[in-house]
């Protein structure tokens, strides 16, 4: 019994010592993606590309709030209410459809440019460390504690954008 013991004492000191050579870091990979400069010029971009759109659903907004406004104003005879509830059916309709298209093309959009970018990210971060002499990079979201020196988010951010620069 005491063999064993030794045995399992011996084991235990033995991965004690090949954990304690370890090296590891840590990165916000959210933050290190939204933080290229690539993100912000496609954020940039999408917005001015989908901006008619979006001001389009803006005047339909404005053209159905008129539109409840006189009909409330009750200077209306039956039949002009009518019409005018139709047509405010007809712009209520139009901004729904036009709002839903806008948002899954926009949500479309956005993850074609997350996926590729989170792809690359991960290529950075896996060269980084192969120059680092990194055995694991750990992803904070996933992380309960950890010093602030193994954090490499910013780092990564700056690879990145010196990898894949904004044109």
């Amino acid at each position: 019994m005491a063999r064993f013991a030794g045995i399992v004492l011996l084991a235990l000191a033995a991965i004690g010592a090949a954990a304690g050579q370890t090296k590891l870091a840590i990165i916000n990979s959210q933050k290190a993606v939204l933080d290229t400069a690539e993100i912000k010029k496609a954020q940039a971009e999408l917005e001015a590309k989908y901006k008619p759109r979006q001001d389009q659903l803006v005047k339909l907004q404005k053209d159905l709030q008129d539109i409840q406004a006189q009909l409330q104003g009750g200077k209306l005879n039956q039949s002009a209410e009518q019409d005018l509830t139709a047509q405010g059916q007809r712009k209520q309709r139009e901004l729904q459809r036009i709002q839903e298209d806008l948002q899954a093309d926009v949500d479309r959009e956005r993850q074609d440019i997350l996926q590729r970018t989170g792809q690359r990210m991960q290529d950075v971060v896996k060269k980084l460390a192969d120059e680092k002499g990194l055995d694991v990079v750990i992803d904070s979201s996933n992380t309960v504690f950890f010093k602030t020196a193994l954090e490499l988010t910013a780092e990564a951010t700056a690879a990145y954008d010196k990898a894949y620069p904004v044109k």
